[in-house]
């Protein structure tokens, strides 16, 4: 047995954030306290349903809040990350510091 298992930072990687197109909503919503779908959408450069499906999987782990509404007569999805999913990201962010910088 290895006994340094655990010991790299990539046990620390959370394998949720870490799939590109989550890790790219995630670091999109960490910038703004609430942002509308149709931004993310763009700002990630994926489909409606690539990230519904990809946000309906962070909100079940409990990392983004999905607030529907209306604008007049027009329904709107807002997404935002919970307080779990900023420190879910952030730990994620040092982990990848961590082994970029060989440390």
């Amino acid at each position: 047995m290895n006994t340094t298992e655990g010991r790299h930072a990539r046990h620390r990687l959370d394998e949720l954030i870490h799939a590109p197109v989550r890790l790219s909503i995630v670091a999109t919503l960490a910038q703004v306290d609430e942002a509308e779908f149709a931004h993310v959408r763009d700002t990630v450069e994926i489909s409606d349903s690539v990230l519904s499906k990809q946000a309906t999987q962070l909100e079940a782990a409990g990392y983004v809040k999905i607030r529907k509404g209306y604008i007049g007569k027009r329904p709107r999805t807002w997404l935002s990350l919970t307080p779990t999913g900023r420190t879910a990201y952030t730990d994620h962010l040092e982990a990848l510091r961590t082994i970029a910088e060989g440390r």
